[in-house]
């Protein structure tokens, strides 16, 4: 019989449906901050069920020598080592839709609340002083203001329905988010400079990975209108919250609220004190409801897991039946390394995406491979996407979306192509599965054929002489070693492309040295870890 250990606080329904499925459950509530004592009894359970107290780091993950599945309670997985968890082998599922509304409603009440100072208010009315005249030079209309979004995915396009419902303008910023899906929920799609310049409040909806990190950072901040408020309840992180302290405290921003922090639990921060600031302590997702709601998801799909193999909401593999798992993982496997791939190249925002399926795989379902490489797609943009939530995040944000098959190929068995458009143009990839393990076998057009590595430098150049020489010196004198090179071309002294697998870390001033090489067109250092 399975084994569950729940050791956050989660919906007595959760327990109930474990134990329905013939799941042993351990109901340990208050045990998920206390990590000394999960390490030490992790290696009894089959499964862990979590929310955000409990921190399962690697070396939890090290000592769970029996664990076949994490299952969060909610969306955000930034409390899993999720490398970690890969690498031995552990199933990390989350609840992508679970909390939408929920998070969505705090948003707009943290707005309401900074708009109005409704929490300073508060305090000083029930001390019996009255301020009223105080608080009305504060107070600012929503009505007619213009509404910021960073992130207008599912929770920011609630937000986005709920502001315009008050009748306020909204603006987003999102490279995701496409013209026509912009104008379908009534918003006007915007750069983050325009963003910044317009905007009277800016709420961000945004996971956090390197390319939102500090996204509202100080240079940033400066260059927001004059009186803007801030509202946070996505994730910490997000905004330099020294510079934002500092320019509350000068008065160019007027106010600003936060359900979230950079360190949680958040005992004390910079900005705890300033003027015109609401905290509070990640509340996001805490309504019943929600809660209910994810509770109940997430038991059914661990038990799903740990009784049947069926695999939902999984960050770190793909999401097939037990049925179709022999015959279609290592197709998943490809799907998801090429979406990858085209995902670390899309650097202008993606406008469409066509996948192919050539030959034999034409034959399968294909749906959850298409999944796969969507994941994979957006995963450079969105840390916390899986095979589930990756299509609905694309249709969204109306971004076209074609898949094609054709039951023969002219050159493999089996042929997975990806081409994705952005800044006007195509890029194109496609691969093939040799001896159960995938391999890129065209760029560009280009045919060559590569396996791969965690660490891989791509480069588009002109097939001209004293490149590779060039290239390989520099390596060489920054001690990278090179564990394979791959080469494709037109013609020659025509487009060609060049792909390195290498075993340590290129910095960004190597990069720009290689990117500076007369022959090179395009250069990016590509993970797949």
């Amino acid at each position: 019989m399975p084994k569950v250990l729940i050791s956050d606080e989660l919906s007595p329904a959760a327990v109930e449906i474990f134990k329905s499925r013939g799941i042993e459950v351990d109901f340990q509530p208050k045990l998920g901050p206390d990590a000394a004592k999960l390490k030490e009894i992790i290696a009894a359970y089959d499964g862990l069920a979590i929310r955000s107290a409990t921190k399962v780091k690697a070396d939890i993950i090290a000592a769970a020598s029996n664990l076949k599945v994490i299952g969060r309670a909610g969306i955000g997985v930034d409390n899993v080592d999720i490398p970690a968890a890969t690498a031995k082998g552990v199933v990390v599922m989350n609840t992508p839709f679970g909390n939408s509304i929920t998070t969505a409603e705090h948003a707009i009440a943290l707005m309401f609340a900074a708009a109005r100072q409704v929490a300073a208010a508060d305090s000083s009315t029930q001390k019996g002083e009255w301020k009223k005249s105080q608080f009305e030079k504060r107070g600012v209309e929503l009505f007619a203001k213009t509404l910021g979004l960073i992130g207008c995915g599912n929770i920011g396009g609630i937000v986005a329905e709920r502001a315009l419902g008050l009748r306020m303008k909204v603006i987003a910023y999102d490279p995701f988010l496409s013209a026509e899906r912009a104008v379908e929920i009534g918003v006007e799609k915007v750069e983050l400079e325009d963003l910044l310049a317009r905007a009277d409040v800016i709420s961000l909806h945004v996971p956090l990975t390197e390319k939102t990190k500090n996204i509202l950072s100080a240079e940033a901040l400066a260059k927001t209108k004059k009186g803007v408020i801030i509202v946070n309840a996505a994730r910490g992180g997000l905004v330099d919250e020294a510079a934002l302290r500092a320019l509350l405290e000068s008065g160019h921003i007027h106010a600003a609220a936060f359900d979230v922090f950079s360190v949680e639990p958040a005992k004390e921060n910079v900005l705890f004190g300033a003027p015109n600031f609401i905290a509070t302590p990640h509340l996001g997702a805490a309504t019943t409801e929600a809660q209910e709601n994810v509770a109940l998801q997430v038991a059914e799909q661990m038990s799903d897991y740990l009784m049947s193999g069926a695999v939902t909401n999984a960050l770190n593999m793909p999401s097939i039946t037990a049925e179709e798992a022999p015959r279609l993982k290592p197709y998943a496997k490809l799907a998801e390394m090429l979406g990858l791939f085209a995902g670390q190249i899309v650097d202008e925002g993606l406008d469409a995406v066509e996948i192919e399926y050539e030959g034999d795989v034409a034959r399968v379902n294909t749906r959850p491979l298409t999944a796969a490489a969507l994941a994979g797609l957006l995963r450079p943009m969105l840390a916390e996407v899986n095979m589930v939530s990756a299509p609905a995040i694309l249709k969204e944000r109306g971004t076209p979306l074609t898949e094609s098959k054709r039951e023969t190929s002219p050159t493999y068995d089996s042929v997975i192509r990806i081409r994705v458009q952005t800044g006007g143009g195509w890029r194109s990839l496609a691969g093939v599965v040799i001896g159960g393990v995938p391999r890129v076998t065209e760029i560009k057009g280009m045919p060559l054929e590569a396996s791969f590595h965690p660490l891989m430098l791509y480069i588009n150049n002109l097939d001209k002489p004293g490149f590779i020489g060039a290239l390989g010196a520099m390596l060489g004198d920054a001690k990278i070693n090179i564990a394979t090179f791959n080469l494709g071309r037109v013609s020659a002294g025509e487009d060609a492309i060049c792909l390195v697998a290498v075993d340590q870390e290129i910095g960004a001033a190597l990069l720009a040295k290689i990117a500076a090489l007369p022959q090179v067109r395009y250069a990016k250092l590509l993970r797949f870890a």
